[in-house]
Protein backbone atom coordinates (compact mmCIF):
# COMPACT_ATOMS: atom_id res chain seq x y z
CA UNK A 1 0.00 0.00 0.00
CA UNK A 2 1.39 3.40 -0.95
CA UNK A 3 2.13 6.04 1.64
CA UNK A 4 -0.50 8.33 0.09
CA UNK A 5 -3.22 5.68 0.42
CA UNK A 6 -2.16 4.92 3.98
CA UNK A 7 -2.29 8.61 4.87
CA UNK A 8 -5.77 8.85 3.37
CA UNK A 9 -7.00 5.89 5.42
CA UNK A 10 -5.49 7.33 8.61
CA UNK A 11 -7.15 10.67 7.93
CA UNK A 12 -10.52 9.01 7.36
CA UNK A 13 -10.20 7.00 10.59
CA UNK A 14 -9.36 10.14 12.58
CA UNK A 15 -12.41 11.87 11.10
CA UNK A 16 -14.65 8.95 12.09
CA UNK A 17 -13.23 8.92 15.63
CA UNK A 18 -13.68 12.69 15.93
CA UNK A 19 -17.28 12.43 14.76
CA UNK A 20 -18.01 9.67 17.30
CA UNK A 21 -16.38 11.69 20.06
CA UNK A 22 -18.44 14.78 19.25
CA UNK A 23 -21.66 12.77 19.24
CA UNK A 24 -20.79 11.15 22.57
CA UNK A 25 -20.13 14.59 24.09
CA UNK A 26 -23.67 15.72 23.31
CA UNK A 27 -25.31 12.52 24.58
CA UNK A 28 -25.41 13.33 28.37
CA UNK A 29 -26.92 16.84 27.88
CA UNK A 30 -29.43 15.46 25.40
CA UNK A 31 -30.48 12.77 27.89
CA UNK A 32 -30.85 15.40 30.63
CA UNK A 33 -33.25 17.50 28.55
CA UNK A 34 -35.12 14.37 27.39
CA UNK A 35 -35.66 13.22 30.98
CA UNK A 36 -36.68 16.77 31.94
CA UNK A 37 -39.25 16.92 29.12
CA UNK A 38 -40.66 13.51 30.08
CA UNK A 39 -41.08 14.55 33.73
CA UNK A 40 -42.78 17.79 32.68
CA UNK A 41 -45.17 15.99 30.35
CA UNK A 42 -45.83 13.39 33.08
CA UNK A 43 -46.58 16.17 35.64
CA UNK A 44 -43.93 14.76 37.98
CA UNK A 45 -43.13 18.07 39.62
CA UNK A 46 -41.67 16.68 42.85
CA UNK A 47 -39.36 14.28 41.02
CA UNK A 48 -38.36 17.03 38.59
CA UNK A 49 -37.51 19.41 41.44
CA UNK A 50 -35.08 16.90 42.94
CA UNK A 51 -33.78 15.14 39.84
CA UNK A 52 -33.04 18.16 37.66
CA UNK A 53 -30.31 19.73 39.82
CA UNK A 54 -28.67 16.36 40.53
CA UNK A 55 -28.59 15.31 36.87
CA UNK A 56 -27.56 18.79 35.71
CA UNK A 57 -24.58 18.88 38.07
CA UNK A 58 -23.53 15.34 37.08
CA UNK A 59 -23.60 16.28 33.39
CA UNK A 60 -21.72 19.48 34.21
CA UNK A 61 -18.86 17.57 35.84
CA UNK A 62 -18.75 15.12 32.93
CA UNK A 63 -18.52 17.89 30.32
CA UNK A 64 -16.03 19.92 32.35
CA UNK A 65 -13.48 17.11 32.16
CA UNK A 66 -14.44 15.50 28.84
CA UNK A 67 -15.39 18.53 26.72
CA UNK A 68 -14.33 21.82 28.39
CA UNK A 69 -15.57 23.94 25.48
CA UNK A 70 -19.01 22.32 25.29
CA UNK A 71 -19.24 22.68 29.06
CA UNK A 72 -19.44 26.47 28.56
CA UNK A 73 -22.28 26.16 26.04
CA UNK A 74 -24.13 23.71 28.30
CA UNK A 75 -23.77 26.09 31.23
CA UNK A 76 -25.41 28.85 29.20
CA UNK A 77 -28.34 26.59 28.31
CA UNK A 78 -28.96 25.95 32.00
CA UNK A 79 -29.15 29.68 32.65
CA UNK A 80 -31.52 30.03 29.70
CA UNK A 81 -33.98 27.28 30.70
CA UNK A 82 -33.69 26.39 34.41
CA UNK A 83 -36.10 29.12 35.62
CA UNK A 84 -38.77 27.76 33.27
CA UNK A 85 -38.11 24.21 34.46
CA UNK A 86 -38.67 25.47 38.00
CA UNK A 87 -42.00 27.04 36.98
CA UNK A 88 -43.10 23.80 35.29
CA UNK A 89 -42.26 21.89 38.48
CA UNK A 90 -44.27 24.32 40.65
CA UNK A 91 -47.21 24.22 38.27
CA UNK A 92 -47.20 20.40 38.23
CA UNK A 93 -47.21 20.43 42.05
CA UNK A 94 -49.95 23.05 42.11
CA UNK A 95 -48.04 25.27 44.51
CA UNK A 96 -45.38 27.98 44.43
CA UNK A 97 -42.06 27.35 46.19
CA UNK A 98 -40.12 30.46 47.16
CA UNK A 99 -36.77 28.62 47.09
CA UNK A 100 -36.69 25.80 44.56
CA UNK A 101 -33.73 23.38 44.30
CA UNK A 102 -34.04 23.62 40.52
CA UNK A 103 -32.43 27.06 40.63
CA UNK A 104 -29.33 25.53 42.19
CA UNK A 105 -28.51 23.80 38.89
CA UNK A 106 -27.10 26.66 36.77
CA UNK A 107 -25.28 28.21 39.71
CA UNK A 108 -23.70 24.90 40.80
CA UNK A 109 -22.69 23.98 37.25
CA UNK A 110 -21.12 27.41 36.75
CA UNK A 111 -19.18 27.02 40.01
CA UNK A 112 -17.65 23.75 38.72
CA UNK A 113 -15.36 25.99 36.67
CA UNK A 114 -13.73 26.91 39.99
CA UNK A 115 -11.77 23.67 39.63
CA UNK A 116 -9.75 25.48 36.96
CA UNK A 117 -8.36 27.75 39.69
CA UNK A 118 -6.83 24.64 41.28
CA UNK A 119 -5.82 22.87 38.08
CA UNK A 120 -4.25 26.00 36.58
CA UNK A 121 -3.24 27.79 39.77
CA UNK A 122 0.15 28.69 38.29
CA UNK A 123 -1.63 31.01 35.83
CA UNK A 124 -2.67 33.25 38.73
CA UNK A 125 0.98 34.18 39.23
CA UNK A 126 1.35 35.15 35.56
CA UNK A 127 0.52 38.53 34.05
CA UNK A 128 -2.68 37.23 32.46
CA UNK A 129 -3.85 35.77 35.78
CA UNK A 130 -3.06 38.63 38.15
CA UNK A 131 -6.25 40.60 37.36
CA UNK A 132 -8.28 37.54 38.36
CA UNK A 133 -6.35 37.28 41.61
CA UNK A 134 -6.99 40.95 42.41
CA UNK A 135 -10.73 40.67 41.79
CA UNK A 136 -11.05 37.47 43.80
CA UNK A 137 -9.17 39.10 46.68
CA UNK A 138 -11.58 42.05 46.69
CA UNK A 139 -14.58 39.71 46.65
CA UNK A 140 -13.09 37.57 49.43
CA UNK A 141 -12.78 40.65 51.64
CA UNK A 142 -16.45 41.54 51.06
CA UNK A 143 -17.46 37.94 51.77
CA UNK A 144 -15.86 38.02 55.22
CA UNK A 145 -17.58 41.33 55.97
CA UNK A 146 -20.88 39.91 54.69
CA UNK A 147 -20.76 36.88 56.99
CA UNK A 148 -20.64 39.20 59.97
CA UNK A 149 -23.13 41.78 58.66
CA UNK A 150 -25.68 39.70 56.76
CA UNK A 151 -25.28 36.07 57.76
CA UNK A 152 -23.55 33.09 56.15
CA UNK A 153 -26.32 32.01 53.77
CA UNK A 154 -26.92 35.46 52.28
CA UNK A 155 -23.18 36.07 51.97
CA UNK A 156 -22.60 32.68 50.29
CA UNK A 157 -25.36 33.21 47.72
CA UNK A 158 -24.13 36.70 46.85
CA UNK A 159 -20.54 35.44 46.73
CA UNK A 160 -21.50 32.89 44.08
CA UNK A 161 -23.18 35.57 41.93
CA UNK A 162 -20.06 37.72 42.03
CA UNK A 163 -17.58 34.88 41.57
CA UNK A 164 -18.97 32.48 38.98
CA UNK A 165 -18.71 34.94 36.04
CA UNK A 166 -15.01 35.39 36.81
CA UNK A 167 -14.50 31.63 37.18
CA UNK A 168 -16.10 30.94 33.80
CA UNK A 169 -13.91 33.63 32.26
CA UNK A 170 -10.81 32.10 33.83
CA UNK A 171 -11.87 28.67 32.51
CA UNK A 172 -12.13 30.08 28.98
CA UNK A 173 -8.77 31.81 29.25
CA UNK A 174 -6.90 28.73 30.50
CA UNK A 175 -8.39 26.62 27.69
CA UNK A 176 -7.25 29.02 24.99
CA UNK A 177 -6.08 26.10 22.83
CA UNK A 178 -9.78 25.22 22.49
CA UNK A 179 -10.64 28.74 21.36
CA UNK A 180 -12.38 27.67 18.15
CA UNK A 181 -14.37 25.00 19.98
CA UNK A 182 -15.38 27.53 22.68
CA UNK A 183 -16.39 30.00 19.99
CA UNK A 184 -18.58 27.43 18.26
CA UNK A 185 -20.16 26.30 21.54
CA UNK A 186 -20.97 29.83 22.71
CA UNK A 187 -22.29 31.13 19.40
CA UNK A 188 -24.38 27.99 18.87
CA UNK A 189 -25.84 28.26 22.39
CA UNK A 190 -26.79 31.90 21.86
CA UNK A 191 -28.26 31.55 18.37
CA UNK A 192 -30.35 28.48 19.18
CA UNK A 193 -31.09 29.90 22.62
CA UNK A 194 -32.34 33.11 20.99
CA UNK A 195 -34.66 31.04 18.79
CA UNK A 196 -36.09 29.09 21.74
CA UNK A 197 -36.36 31.92 24.27
CA UNK A 198 -37.35 34.53 21.69
CA UNK A 199 -40.17 32.39 20.33
CA UNK A 200 -41.33 31.52 23.85
CA UNK A 201 -41.22 35.21 24.75
CA UNK A 202 -43.70 35.92 21.96
CA UNK A 203 -45.96 33.12 23.25
CA UNK A 204 -45.69 34.56 26.75
CA UNK A 205 -46.73 38.03 25.59
CA UNK A 206 -49.72 36.90 23.51
CA UNK A 207 -51.02 33.98 25.58
CA UNK A 208 -49.39 34.06 29.07
CA UNK A 209 -49.07 30.34 30.05
CA UNK A 210 -50.55 29.27 33.42
CA UNK A 211 -47.20 28.21 34.90
CA UNK A 212 -45.85 31.72 34.32
CA UNK A 213 -49.01 33.21 35.82
CA UNK A 214 -48.53 31.10 38.96
CA UNK A 215 -44.95 32.31 39.31
CA UNK A 216 -45.71 36.00 38.65
CA UNK A 217 -48.66 35.98 41.04
CA UNK A 218 -46.59 34.66 43.95
CA UNK A 219 -43.15 36.16 43.31
CA UNK A 220 -42.37 39.77 44.16
CA UNK A 221 -42.10 40.84 40.54
CA UNK A 222 -44.41 43.87 40.29
CA UNK A 223 -41.98 45.49 37.87
CA UNK A 224 -42.71 42.74 35.32
CA UNK A 225 -46.16 44.04 34.53
CA UNK A 226 -49.39 42.06 34.87
CA UNK A 227 -49.70 38.26 34.43
CA UNK A 228 -52.13 38.61 31.52
CA UNK A 229 -51.79 38.55 27.73
CA UNK A 230 -50.40 41.86 26.38
CA UNK A 231 -49.74 43.04 29.94
CA UNK A 232 -46.41 41.40 30.78
CA UNK A 233 -42.88 42.64 30.26
CA UNK A 234 -41.46 39.60 28.51
CA UNK A 235 -38.98 37.58 30.56
CA UNK A 236 -39.39 34.39 28.50
CA UNK A 237 -37.84 31.32 30.14
CA UNK A 238 -35.75 33.36 32.60
CA UNK A 239 -36.41 34.87 36.01
CA UNK A 240 -37.04 38.43 34.91
CA UNK A 241 -36.83 40.75 31.94
CA UNK A 242 -33.39 42.03 33.01
CA UNK A 243 -31.39 38.79 32.57
CA UNK A 244 -33.43 37.96 29.46
CA UNK A 245 -32.56 41.33 27.90
CA UNK A 246 -28.86 40.76 28.66
CA UNK A 247 -28.96 37.41 26.86
CA UNK A 248 -30.82 38.82 23.85
CA UNK A 249 -28.35 41.70 23.65
CA UNK A 250 -25.47 39.24 23.46
CA UNK A 251 -27.28 36.92 21.04
CA UNK A 252 -28.11 39.70 18.57
CA UNK A 253 -24.51 40.90 18.57
CA UNK A 254 -23.26 37.33 18.03
CA UNK A 255 -25.39 37.03 14.87
CA UNK A 256 -22.52 38.60 12.91
CA UNK A 257 -20.22 35.77 14.05
CA UNK A 258 -22.76 33.00 13.45
CA UNK A 259 -22.96 30.63 10.51
CA UNK A 260 -26.20 28.87 11.40
CA UNK A 261 -28.88 29.25 8.75
CA UNK A 262 -31.49 29.54 11.47
CA UNK A 263 -29.91 32.78 12.71
CA UNK A 264 -32.29 35.05 10.76
CA UNK A 265 -35.43 33.42 12.10
CA UNK A 266 -33.87 33.38 15.57
CA UNK A 267 -33.00 37.07 15.22
CA UNK A 268 -36.56 38.02 14.31
CA UNK A 269 -37.99 36.27 17.38
CA UNK A 270 -35.16 37.56 19.56
CA UNK A 271 -35.56 41.16 18.44
CA UNK A 272 -39.32 41.00 18.98
CA UNK A 273 -39.04 39.62 22.52
CA UNK A 274 -36.09 41.90 23.29
CA UNK A 275 -38.29 44.87 22.48
CA UNK A 276 -41.18 43.49 24.52
CA UNK A 277 -38.92 43.08 27.56
CA UNK A 278 -39.05 46.92 27.77
CA UNK A 279 -35.57 47.09 29.32
CA UNK A 280 -34.43 50.49 28.11
CA UNK A 281 -30.89 50.20 29.47
CA UNK A 282 -30.43 47.02 27.40
CA UNK A 283 -31.81 48.75 24.32
CA UNK A 284 -29.20 51.45 24.75
CA UNK A 285 -26.49 48.90 25.47
CA UNK A 286 -27.33 47.01 22.28
CA UNK A 287 -27.07 50.16 20.16
CA UNK A 288 -23.70 50.96 21.76
CA UNK A 289 -22.53 47.41 21.06
CA UNK A 290 -23.50 47.65 17.39
CA UNK A 291 -21.70 50.99 16.95
CA UNK A 292 -18.53 49.62 18.56
CA UNK A 293 -18.79 46.43 16.52
CA UNK A 294 -18.94 48.41 13.28
CA UNK A 295 -16.11 50.74 14.31
CA UNK A 296 -13.73 47.99 15.49
CA UNK A 297 -14.33 45.47 12.71
CA UNK A 298 -12.31 44.89 9.57
CA UNK A 299 -13.98 45.84 6.28
CA UNK A 300 -15.18 42.27 5.70
CA UNK A 301 -16.60 41.86 9.21
CA UNK A 302 -18.08 45.36 9.09
CA UNK A 303 -20.01 44.47 5.96
CA UNK A 304 -21.29 41.34 7.69
CA UNK A 305 -22.39 43.36 10.74
CA UNK A 306 -24.23 45.94 8.64
CA UNK A 307 -25.91 43.20 6.59
CA UNK A 308 -26.94 41.39 9.77
CA UNK A 309 -28.37 44.57 11.30
CA UNK A 310 -30.24 45.48 8.13
CA UNK A 311 -31.69 41.98 7.83
CA UNK A 312 -32.74 42.07 11.48
CA UNK A 313 -34.58 45.37 11.03
CA UNK A 314 -36.31 44.20 7.85
CA UNK A 315 -37.53 41.02 9.56
CA UNK A 316 -38.62 42.44 12.91
CA UNK A 317 -39.63 46.10 12.56
CA UNK A 318 -42.92 45.42 10.70
CA UNK A 319 -44.02 43.16 13.56
CA UNK A 320 -43.27 45.88 16.10
CA UNK A 321 -45.38 48.45 14.24
CA UNK A 322 -48.82 46.83 14.54
CA UNK A 323 -51.43 46.06 17.22
CA UNK A 324 -50.72 45.81 20.96
CA UNK A 325 -46.99 45.40 20.35
CA UNK A 326 -46.75 48.83 18.74
CA UNK A 327 -48.77 50.34 21.60
CA UNK A 328 -46.46 48.95 24.30
CA UNK A 329 -43.34 49.96 22.40
CA UNK A 330 -44.62 53.47 21.72
CA UNK A 331 -45.37 54.10 25.39
CA UNK A 332 -41.92 52.90 26.44
CA UNK A 333 -40.13 54.89 23.75
CA UNK A 334 -41.95 58.04 24.78
CA UNK A 335 -40.55 57.70 28.30
CA UNK A 336 -37.05 57.80 26.77
CA UNK A 337 -37.87 61.04 24.94
CA UNK A 338 -39.73 62.73 27.82
CA UNK A 339 -37.54 61.70 30.75
CA UNK A 340 -38.92 64.42 32.96
CA UNK A 341 -42.28 62.65 32.99
CA UNK A 342 -40.87 59.16 33.56
CA UNK A 343 -41.50 57.88 37.10
CA UNK A 344 -38.68 55.32 36.92
CA UNK A 345 -36.19 57.99 35.85
CA UNK A 346 -37.23 60.32 38.68
CA UNK A 347 -37.00 57.53 41.28
CA UNK A 348 -33.51 56.63 40.08
CA UNK A 349 -32.42 60.26 40.24
CA UNK A 350 -33.71 60.53 43.80
CA UNK A 351 -31.93 57.31 44.69
CA UNK A 352 -28.63 58.65 43.37
CA UNK A 353 -29.06 61.96 45.16
CA UNK A 354 -29.89 60.40 48.54
CA UNK A 355 -27.69 57.32 48.48
CA UNK A 356 -24.48 58.43 46.79
CA UNK A 357 -22.97 59.79 49.99
CA UNK A 358 -23.72 56.54 51.87
CA UNK A 359 -22.34 54.31 49.12
CA UNK A 360 -19.07 56.15 48.59
CA UNK A 361 -18.28 56.97 52.23
CA UNK A 362 -18.90 53.47 53.63
CA UNK A 363 -15.22 52.57 54.02
CA UNK A 364 -15.64 49.01 55.32
CA UNK A 365 -18.57 48.19 53.04
CA UNK A 366 -21.74 46.22 53.84
CA UNK A 367 -20.34 42.98 52.46
CA UNK A 368 -21.85 40.17 50.41
CA UNK A 369 -25.57 39.60 50.96
CA UNK A 370 -26.43 43.28 51.52
CA UNK A 371 -28.20 43.86 48.20
CA UNK A 372 -30.30 42.07 45.61
CA UNK A 373 -31.98 38.68 45.79
CA UNK A 374 -29.59 37.46 48.48
CA UNK A 375 -31.37 39.72 51.02
CA UNK A 376 -34.20 37.17 51.04
CA UNK A 377 -31.87 34.75 52.82
CA UNK A 378 -31.22 37.17 55.67
CA UNK A 379 -34.89 38.02 56.27
CA UNK A 380 -37.33 36.03 58.40
CA UNK A 381 -40.14 35.90 55.82
CA UNK A 382 -37.86 35.35 52.75
CA UNK A 383 -38.85 38.74 51.35
CA UNK A 384 -36.49 41.21 49.73
CA UNK A 385 -34.59 43.30 52.26
CA UNK A 386 -34.10 47.06 52.40
CA UNK A 387 -31.67 47.06 49.47
CA UNK A 388 -33.28 44.22 47.54
CA UNK A 389 -33.83 46.51 44.56
CA UNK A 390 -30.59 48.35 43.89
CA UNK A 391 -30.67 50.31 40.62
CA UNK A 392 -27.02 51.28 40.30
CA UNK A 393 -23.93 49.21 39.68
CA UNK A 394 -21.74 52.29 40.13
CA UNK A 395 -22.88 52.55 43.77
CA UNK A 396 -23.47 48.84 44.37
CA UNK A 397 -19.79 47.97 43.96
CA UNK A 398 -18.39 50.35 46.65
CA UNK A 399 -21.41 49.83 48.92
CA UNK A 400 -20.87 46.05 48.99
CA UNK A 401 -17.08 45.81 48.61
CA UNK A 402 -16.06 48.86 50.64
CA UNK A 403 -12.93 50.79 49.82
CA UNK A 404 -10.45 47.89 50.22
CA UNK A 405 -12.52 45.48 48.14
CA UNK A 406 -13.36 48.10 45.51
CA UNK A 407 -9.70 49.03 45.06
CA UNK A 408 -8.74 45.41 44.43
CA UNK A 409 -11.76 44.52 42.29
CA UNK A 410 -11.74 47.63 40.10
CA UNK A 411 -7.96 47.42 39.63
CA UNK A 412 -8.30 43.90 38.22
CA UNK A 413 -11.28 44.96 36.12
CA UNK A 414 -9.48 47.92 34.54
CA UNK A 415 -6.42 45.74 33.92
CA UNK A 416 -8.50 43.24 31.92
CA UNK A 417 -10.29 45.98 29.99
CA UNK A 418 -7.02 47.66 29.04
CA UNK A 419 -5.47 44.37 27.91
CA UNK A 420 -8.50 43.61 25.77
CA UNK A 421 -8.51 47.13 24.31
CA UNK A 422 -4.79 47.10 23.49
CA UNK A 423 -4.89 43.62 21.96
CA UNK A 424 -8.22 43.84 20.15
CA UNK A 425 -6.59 45.24 16.99
CA UNK A 426 -4.78 41.90 16.54
CA UNK A 427 -8.08 40.07 16.06
CA UNK A 428 -10.06 42.58 14.00
CA UNK A 429 -10.75 39.94 11.37
CA UNK A 430 -12.25 37.63 13.99
CA UNK A 431 -15.95 38.50 14.09
CA UNK A 432 -16.44 36.60 17.36
CA UNK A 433 -13.68 38.52 19.13
CA UNK A 434 -15.04 41.83 17.81
CA UNK A 435 -18.54 40.91 18.99
CA UNK A 436 -17.15 40.11 22.44
CA UNK A 437 -15.35 43.43 22.64
CA UNK A 438 -18.49 45.39 21.77
CA UNK A 439 -20.60 43.35 24.22
CA UNK A 440 -18.12 44.00 27.04
CA UNK A 441 -18.10 47.77 26.61
CA UNK A 442 -21.87 47.85 26.25
CA UNK A 443 -22.26 46.04 29.57
CA UNK A 444 -19.87 48.43 31.29
CA UNK A 445 -21.98 51.33 29.98
CA UNK A 446 -25.02 49.80 31.72
CA UNK A 447 -23.44 50.08 35.19
CA UNK A 448 -25.34 53.32 35.73
CA UNK A 449 -28.59 51.33 35.84
CA UNK A 450 -27.67 48.01 37.44
CA UNK A 451 -24.66 46.02 38.58
CA UNK A 452 -24.11 44.43 35.19
CA UNK A 453 -20.86 42.74 36.31
CA UNK A 454 -22.56 40.05 38.40
CA UNK A 455 -24.95 37.19 37.59
CA UNK A 456 -26.02 36.93 33.94
CA UNK A 457 -24.60 40.29 32.89
CA UNK A 458 -21.29 39.48 34.56
CA UNK A 459 -21.22 36.07 32.91
CA UNK A 460 -21.62 37.73 29.53
CA UNK A 461 -19.01 40.39 30.36
CA UNK A 462 -16.24 38.18 31.73
CA UNK A 463 -16.92 35.43 29.20
CA UNK A 464 -16.50 38.03 26.46
CA UNK A 465 -13.40 39.66 27.96
CA UNK A 466 -11.51 36.40 28.46
CA UNK A 467 -12.63 35.11 25.06
CA UNK A 468 -10.82 38.09 23.51
CA UNK A 469 -7.64 37.25 25.43
CA UNK A 470 -7.98 33.62 24.34
CA UNK A 471 -8.42 34.72 20.73
CA UNK A 472 -5.22 36.80 20.89
CA UNK A 473 -3.20 33.99 22.47
CA UNK A 474 -4.59 31.44 20.01
CA UNK A 475 -3.76 33.69 17.03
CA UNK A 476 -0.21 34.19 18.28
CA UNK A 477 0.25 30.45 18.63
CA UNK A 478 -0.79 30.05 14.99
CA UNK A 479 1.42 32.88 13.72
CA UNK A 480 4.45 32.08 15.86
CA UNK A 481 5.80 31.53 19.39
CA UNK A 482 3.95 33.25 22.24
CA UNK A 483 6.11 35.71 24.12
Amino acid sequence: MSSIARAGIDSAMRAVKSDKRQKSEWLPPALLWLVTAMLIVGHQGTVLTLAFPVLSIAVGFWLYFKAPAKYVGYMWWLWFLSPEVRRFADWSNGTYTSASPVQIAPLAVSMISGLSLIRFSSVLAQRRGLPVLLMLAGIAYAFLVGIVSNGLLAALYDLANWVYPILIGFHIMTHWRLYRECKDAIVSAFIWGMLVTGAYGAVQFFFMPPWDILWMTNAQMNSQGDPVPFGVRVFSTMNSSGPFAFVMLGAMVYVAAAGQRIRWIASAFGFLSFGLSLVRSAWGGWMIALLIQVAKSSSRVRLHVVASGTGLVILAIPVLMVGPIAERMQIRLQTMIHLGDDQSYMVRNQFYAKFANIAFTNIAGEGMGATGTSTKLSSVDTRLGQYGNFDSGVMNIPFVLGWPGTLLYVSGLIWILMRALLNSSQVRCDSFATANFSISLAIVSMLMFTNSLVSTGGLLFFGSMFSILSAVRWKRSCDGPIS
